[in-house]
């Protein structure tokens, strides 16, 4: 995956997949079903998945497979279905680690201002995914996206992904979108975490997954570059975040009614 494919798209690119790895079958059916489904659609697409969740509330969480087991599956699903992968690094020795399998390195939210993380990241020449922290104005993103450009590397995507004021959820300010594309990287919205409610049901996040669609829509018309949405062929059994990933079988019909939308924005600004 080169960064001006995702750059230059004529269409928004998609970054999708399970929340985590949880084992090769869920990768592997979902992988191949968002390759189809994108490929059919002619849509830039990037599968997603965590080798590991490190910031989960409660210690009673799943977390990971173990790294070389969810790496290995990663890994093969690249190879079998021919997709650039990208995946959540949580420290400055994960980066090399991830980097030996992934295309596009993702710094969770909570450590976008980790600057030995993010140099770490930069230096290893791959593409950076910077999710903009709950805490965050997105004109501070700017600071962030200079810690990895200082390290020659240029290769940034700025994720929004909605802003905490407490008590359990998440608000998405679309203005943000258009702010932090002025900095000049590809601006990506985060679909499914923007419906996350942190914490809310003793310990475990919920979420309001009837409201994924509406913002998604919301970010094309505003015309963002990219779209993340994690997806899980069953939610209600998956791991981590199942209450605000998006079934996998609406998937299509989404995307179709995304690119109406992208099809008739981009044809006003031209």
């Amino acid at each position: 995956m080169k960064y001006n494919e995702l750059k230059n798209s004529k269409k928004f690119f998609l970054i999708a997949g399970p929340c985590v790895v949880e084992n090769k079958d869920v990768i592997f059916k979902t992988c191949d079903t968002l390759k189809r489904i994108t490929s059919s659609l002619k849509i830039p697409f990037v599968f997603k998945s965590s080798y590991v969740k490190a910031n989960r509330t409660s210690v009673k969480s799943f977390s990971s497979i173990g790294v070389d087991k969810a790496l290995k599956i990663l890994s093969e699903a690249k190879k079998e279905f021919d997709v650039p992968i990208l995946t959540d690094i949580h420290s400055e020795i994960e980066a090399s680690i991830a980097a030996e399998v992934a295309d596009i390195l993702q710094i969770p939210a909570f450590l976008c201002r980790q600057t030995d993380l993010l140099q770490s990241a930069a230096y290893t020449g791959k593409i950076i995914n910077i999710k903009k922290g709950q805490f965050m104005s997105p004109e501070d993103m700017k600071y962030s996206a200079e810690k990895i450009s200082s390290c020659g590397n240029k290769q940034i995507l700025l994720t929004e992904r909605g802003a905490s004021f407490g008590y359990n959820n998440l608000v998405v300010d679309m203005r943000s979108l258009v702010i932090m594309k002025k900095f000049g990287y590809p601006v990506v919205f985060d679909a499914t975490h923007s419906v996350q409610m942190p914490s809310a049901v003793q310990g475990v996040s919920g979420g309001n997954p009837e409201f994924i669609a509406p913002l998604a829509r919301a970010a094309v018309a505003v015309g963002v570059d990219g779209l993340f949405i994690e997806t899980h062929p069953n939610p209600s059994k998956a791991l981590s975040d199942g209450s605000n990933m998006l079934n996998l079988n609406v998937m299509k019909n989404l995307l179709v009614s995304l690119l109406k939308i992208n099809s008739s924005v981009k044809k006003k600004l031209n």
